[in-house]
């Protein structure tokens, strides 16, 4: 069996196709598995990183409006497809499955080309422009939100790494909060804006950083690999632990109480996984997805969600420390996350697209 996965740019492209891998290779040891990627994403790094095969295709980014750059795109378009479709020749494909982003386009089109079958898997409750293309191709479309607007498609979650599926947060939080330097009996805050930081984010726990030591709440905060801090708070107790980058985020979700982050779909998914309440800050650009994932949440008694505009010192005092110092409430945000999560999408997943590869059904 031989599937080509196509998902890159972003982590929340990445990451859900890798946990796919992950889960192909459980059930069947033997399957092939390459990626198509392209070289101005992350893929670049986190694909090698965990041993797979990455073949790179040209970004052909799709603008949303005519510009000039549009005359452009036919051309670039037909290059990535060529080199696309050359790759699953190459592989021998069985199946080709898609998570979105600059690869997925001339991803679907070379699978289309060479009669290789398509799936396809949109995270966010608004589909991209490459998978509404994709979910034309196929009849194999699977949706990471319940209300994602695709055609015949089926909810089944998002596929995550089992060190965050699997995790047990109760009986691994003493060991992580050592890990990072932390006390075990103090309540515990975790910020991060996903894996480049948010500036805002930064900002407003920084400065709230005095106060929340005064109220006795210790901060694991990871600021992002590209963000640099002019002032870091000063050493003290309790703790306020700056990392730029977190290799073992399982262990950030089960040392921390509450979490202070972004709304991207990977960090819904993860933070309902592993059952941790939190505040969601939706980014302010783009087409407002990261709102939609955390409503459901928010709404189920999992989390808050405060604009990034809203977002300040004071509105962190305000909002999170009640929580904070409100065990029962901790617990009660936590199982209500808990319900809203799904740990088994990677598997559910897994099984359809050997299914399909197996059937060598083609599309619509």
């Amino acid at each position: 069996m031989r599937v080509v996965l196509a998902g890159g740019g972003t982590a929340g492209h990445i990451e859900p196709a890798l946990a796919l891998a992950d889960a192909l290779r459980r059930l069947d040891p033997d399957i092939a598995i390459t990626c198509l990627g392209t070289e101005r994403g992350l893929e670049t790094r986190l694909v090698p990183d965990r041993g797979y095969a990455l073949e790179l295709v040209p970004a052909v980014p799709l603008p949303r409006s005519l510009t000039p750059s549009l005359l452009s795109v036919p051309g670039r378009l037909a290059g990535a497809v060529n080199a696309a479709a050359a790759v699953m020749e190459r592989f021998r494909a069985d199946v080709l499955v898609g998570f979105g982003g600059y690869v997925a386009t001339p991803a679907y089109l070379g699978a289309r080309r060479r009669g290789v079958p398509i799936v396809v898997h949109e995270a966010n409750p608004r589909p991209g422009l490459a998978n509404r293309l994709g979910a034309r191709l196929t009849e194999h479309v699977f949706t990471g939100h319940p209300g994602t607007p695709l055609s015949g498609a089926e909810y089944v979650g998002i596929p995550l790494r089992r060190q965050i599926a699997d995790l047990d947060r109760l009986s691994m939080g003493d060991k992580a909060r050592s890990w990072f330097g932390l006390e075990a009996d103090l309540p515990t805050l975790l910020v991060t804006g996903g894996s480049q930081g948010a500036r805002s984010l930064n900002h407003a726990a920084l400065a709230a950083a005095p106060a929340l030591r005064r109220a006795g709440v210790q901060v694991l905060h990871v600021i992002g690999p590209k963000n640099t801090l002019e002032h870091e708070p000063p050493p003290g107790d309790p703790q306020y632990v700056v990392l730029q980058y977190v290799d073992r985020m399982d262990l950030a979700y089960a040392a921390a109480d509450f979490a202070l982050c972004r709304s991207g779909a990977m960090t819904c998914a993860e933070m309902t996984a592993v059952g941790l309440p939190a505040v969601y800050v939706p980014l302010p650009h783009g087409n407002g997805e990261q709102r939609l994932n955390a409503a459901p949440i928010v709404q189920g008694g999992g989390g808050l969600m405060v604009d990034d505009a809203e977002l300040s010192p004071e509105w962190i005092l305000n909002n999170v420390l009640p929580v904070l110092s409100d065990p029962e409430r901790v617990v009660a945000m936590s199982e209500a996350a808990s319900r809203m999560g799904r740990k088994d999408a990677d598997t559910t997943l897994a099984h359809r697209v050997l299914r399909v590869a197996r059937g060598g059904v083609s599309g619509r």
